[in-house]
């Protein structure tokens, strides 16, 4: 057994020696144990005889007594010995019923347990030291929080702080870690805990987190100090603790979890499908099969469907299980609500109407302006101004965060019944149709990591031709002939000149299953670009496919180039255009932003709980990219990406969206190409280039996500660089890291367990080899998210910008449909996209995503006491101070002239990658994590 027992009196200590679960010595390890620590209130008036008592211990083993001044109030002094106080401070928040109230039921069945059951929770401190005499920790004494009763709680949810003492020996040294016991029927928040020591240092724990009640679980919570000790260097008397605690989180892979377990575990999506309600809702399990690969998610052990045992049940009381330090805290939970609940209001308009007149088609794009405040009355947006980020402001938290948020979101009054008018109309009202704009967008628009340069022409597939037929794309030297600037295709391609953004083998194999759906009507495509002279780029042509109706045979491919009479709106051009664009909207949604983004980070998050502990310097230094995560994703699980979401009823891959990115993952993901200098070289859009400021050098010099994403990686990298080499003296010791090989292994192996086989997984064997894989992890959940995530309501909520649904094919002379769109093409272009409801169901969901809450976390902030290393802190502020450079950089970039694709003809900056952000819709802001 690894810890010493210093007090071992009265009932407190019967109840503790019943419980200590391994962790605190079943004896007392004193001859005669003592109280080492007395206390007197108000409420309990100590009797002559009493003090007495206690001075005769003392005479014992020195310490002090608490005496009683004449008004009945407490006071302490010393009485000789060899023995100190120990002034430790708990901030806690009782359950919560709802958004931003307090449980009231559980609060009186706590009070009640207190007064009736002598129940409390309590906490002692482990040192780091070892007893001279046992080598075992020391441990101090038991302390309740006293005064949890309060006569009079408050409405609202609030932050109580407890005062509490400890009296422990002069050889206690600094505690190392904490030990908490909860005896209350209910969980409580355990938000910060600090020790003053005598020389009037004070010691921060790593809590934030949930307690329940410990008695049924006979163990109490361990809570280490913020400090780090890798596993070899960790204090004897501390090992034990970081190992079990290790344990405790891998749990054994059995049984259905429950809100109080604390376990990370592995599964596979295999809960996405409801068979039970209807068979048509059965859907494919994601990961665990060659065909369908997938990153892990968080295990929750529910039984399977009684229709197909390989799909678990969704039936279940409470949505899916994650520990609940993964839920969302209070603030991020009420602005969350709020924003819906705000999104919703502005749909009520167009609802309205729509059940009274029955209407449920747009007749103009006029009409779908109308669904936007207006200019000067728009106060969602910020028009594009900030101030720097070292001078954004902390927000303060009203305590009805809920209320707050709805009544005036992010410190602004909403219009309860337009949404606000997006960025991308914020100028011209029209830009967002004109072909720059167009093209410009997948260099700086919300799915900035499609394009890719043309190394070979004519373009063609990889598909088996034996199913789909001639490889060889439609676009040929006749499309574009005279549209190079005067070169020829040859030297297009020498120079670099050419870009694509393809789809066609991604989407080919589903086309004719999404065609078969309702209201469904989509191609696969490609859009082919030529890079000018000035940086920007000019759409060349437009190649829409359907496959081949027999295997093999031939497909159907038509190619649209831009009109020459751009004085009027084209509708073909714009209905080709459109079918574009939705493929690129749907494969940011579930390829850009959910695969990579959302579900690769989710199962790190997992490896990295199970194999590091919280005294790991290198959890320290993940821990902040990991917050919200699991929530959100399990929010995703529940209603957007599962069958009959969101996405299968407003996107129009519907029923094949998942199953579709579990093939683009088979296809497309390695881990080295998670990073940006890798991914851009990849995709041909950056060569390597030891001269240049970043290693790489850009294809396309005014490709404002990676530029600027390139300012940021380096930051991140420089900062991981520093930190490593702080912690890790030499490659060896990186090699002799047990926690972080287990850790890197698992990352492979399991969480990525159908790539592990795959090309592209670095070697973790030193020190430069650890900083590149962490600068990868962290730029994914931080600026990669950001930079796919919080553009979606400005670039897309104007919906004919980014239709999520395609209904209609593009009409073909000599047809019904050619006659219909030649009657109203504005019409026949308006039936071919996203109709009312889900348009304005859209609308609202990319207003919640795109939301930065009030307290975000965002890159470069992190709680001041995160550290007790100077180093590290020194080099955090180092960290921060070159984002602050990135900051300039990016404001200067946008206020250059020469760089054209910085702003575009709709005069939106490209600002997704400045490091922080004011709350709200803004297009900009890097946070630490996915936290929506």
């Amino acid at each position: 057994m690894l810890l010493t027992q210093l007090k071992c009196t009265g009932s407190s200590a019967s109840a503790f020696n019943g419980a200590r679960d391994g962790f605190v010595a079943r004896k007392p390890m004193l001859q005669q144990p003592v109280s080492l620590q007395v206390r007197a209130t108000t409420s309990e008036q100590p009797s002559a005889g009493w003090l007495e008592s206690v001075a005769s211990k003392i005479g014992q083993v020195g310490g002090y007594v608490t005496g009683t001044k004449p008004n009945g109030h407490a006071t302490e002094f010393v009485a000789g010995g060899d023995m100190v106080t120990y002034y430790g401070k708990a901030v806690i928040m009782k359950k919560l019923k709802v958004l931003d109230l307090m449980d009231r039921i559980a609060d009186i069945q706590d009070d009640a347990s207190e007064l009736l059951g002598g129940k409390h929770v309590s906490v002692q401190l482990i040192s780091a030291e070892k007893d001279p005499n046992t080598g075992k920790a020391l441990v101090s004494s038991e302390v309740n929080f006293d005064g949890w009763v309060k006569i009079f709680d408050a409405l609202a949810a609030e932050d109580l702080t407890f005062q509490l003492k400890f009296l422990v020996p002069k050889s206690f040294g600094v505690p190392g870690a904490i030990l908490v016991k909860n005896s209350h029927p209910n969980e409580f928040l355990l938000e910060k805990f600090t020790v003053d020591l005598p020389d009037k240092s004070t010691c921060h724990f790593f809590t934030n987190s949930w307690i329940y009640n410990t008695d049924s679980t006979g163990e109490g919570r361990i809570f280490f100090r913020s400090t780090a000790y890798l596993p070899d260097e960790t204090p004897d008397t501390l090992k034990e603790l970081r190992e079990k605690e290790l344990e405790n989180l891998r749990g054994d892979g059995t049984g259905e979890r429950q809100a109080s377990d604390r376990i990370y575990d592995y599964d596979v999506y295999n809960d996405l499908g409801r068979p039970d309600d209807d068979p048509a809702l059965k859907r494919p399990t994601l990961g665990g099969n060659p065909e369908l690969p997938f990153p892990r998610r968080m295990r929750t052990g529910r039984p399977p469907s009684n229709t197909d045992p390989n799909c678990e049940t969704r039936k279940s009381k409470g949505p899916f299980y994650i520990p609940r330090d993964e839920c969302f805290d209070r603030t991020k939970m009420s602005d969350f609500m709020a924003d819906g609940f705000r999104s919703i209001g502005h749909s009520v308009k167009s609802t309205v109407e729509s059940l009274i007149t029955k209407k449920t088609e747009f007749d103009s794009l006029k009409e779908i302006h109308t669904l936007f405040a207006k200019k000067g009355h728009d106060v969602g947006g910020i028009n594009n101004v900030l101030p720097e980020m070292a001078d954004v402001p902390k927000c303060d938290q009203h305590p009805m965060v809920f209320l707050e948020e709805v009544l005036r979101p992010d410190g602004k009054t909403a219009h309860p019944l337009f949404y606000p008018l997006p960025q991308v109309l914020q100028v011209d009202e029209n830009a967002w149709q004109s072909n720059e704009e167009f093209a410009r967008e997948f260099l700086a628009g919300v799915n900035p990591v499609m394009i890719q340069l043309v190394t070979e022409f004519p373009l063609k597939s990889s598909l088996d031709p034996a199913e789909y037929g001639d490889p060889v794309s439609a676009i040929s030297s006749k499309h574009i002939d005279g549209q190079l600037d005067g070169l020829s295709v040859e030297d297009a391609l020498a120079k670099k000149k050419l870009f694509v953004v393809d789809y066609h083998d991604a989407y080919l194999p589903f086309v004719a299953r999404i065609n078969a759906q309702k209201n469904s009507a989509t191609y696969a495509t490609r859009a082919l670009f030529f890079l000018r002279d000035d940086d920007t780029l000019k759409t060349l042509a437009l190649e829409l496919v359907l496959p081949p109706k027999t295997p093999g045979g031939e497909k159907i491919s038509r190619v649209f180039t831009p009109p020459v009479d751009t004085s009027k709106t084209d509708f073909l051009w714009e209905c080709a255009k459109v079918h574009v664009q939705n493929n690129d909207i749907t494969a940011h949604q579930v390829f850009s932003h959910f695969t990579n983004c959302h579900a690769a980070t989710e199962a790190v998050i997992i490896a990295s709980n199970r194999q590091l502990s919280k005294l790991h310097p290198i959890y320290q230094l993940m821990a902040p990219h990991f917050k919200c995560t699991l929530e959100i994703n399990r929010q995703a699980r529940g209603s957007l990406i599962s069958a009959g979401g969101s996405i299968e009823q407003h996107f129009t891959t519907r029923a094949y969206s998942l199953e579709m990115a579990g093939v683009h993952y088979r296809e497309t993901w390695t881990f080295e190409t998670q990073a940006l200098p890798k991914d851009l070289i990849r995709r041909g859009m950056a060569v390597e280039d030891p001269s240049a400021k970043h290693g790489v050098r850009l294809v396309v010099e005014d490709y404002p996500y990676a530029a600027d994403g390139l300012e940021l990686w380096e930051a991140i990298k420089s900062w991981n660089t520093e930190y490593v080499d702080i912690f890790y003296k030499n490659d060896g010791d990186v090699q002799r890291d047990v926690e972080l090989m287990n850790w890197w292994s698992e990352i492979r192996n399991k969480a990525h367990a159908d790539k592990k086989d795959a090309p592209g997984w670095p070697e973790l064997t030193s020190r430069e080899s650890l900083a590149e894989i962490l600068t990868t992890l962290q730029w994914i959940p931080s600026a990669q998210h950001a930079a796919v995530n919080f553009g979606q309501y400005d670039f897309v909520a104007f919906m004919p910008h980014h239709p999520t649904v395609t209904r209609r094919l593009v009409p073909e002379e000599g047809t019904e449909e050619w006659q219909e769109f030649q009657r109203n093409p504005e019409k026949f272009f308006l039936s071919t996209i996203s109709n009312i409801p889900s348009t304005t169901t859209a609308m609202s969901v990319y207003e919640v995503l795109s939301a930065h809450s009030p307290n975000e976390e965002y890159i470069g902030q992190r709680d001041p006491h995160w550290t007790e290393c100077n180093n590290v802190r020194a080099a955090f502020k180092r960290f921060c101070g070159k984002l602050s450079e990135v900051d300039r950089t990016i404001m200067a970039r946008n206020e250059n002239p020469k760089l054209k694709n910085r702003l575009g003809v709709v005069q939106m900056p490209y600002q997704l990658l400045r490091p922080h952000s004011v709350p709200g819709v803004t297009s900009m802001g890097v946070p630490n994590s996915i936290t929506i």
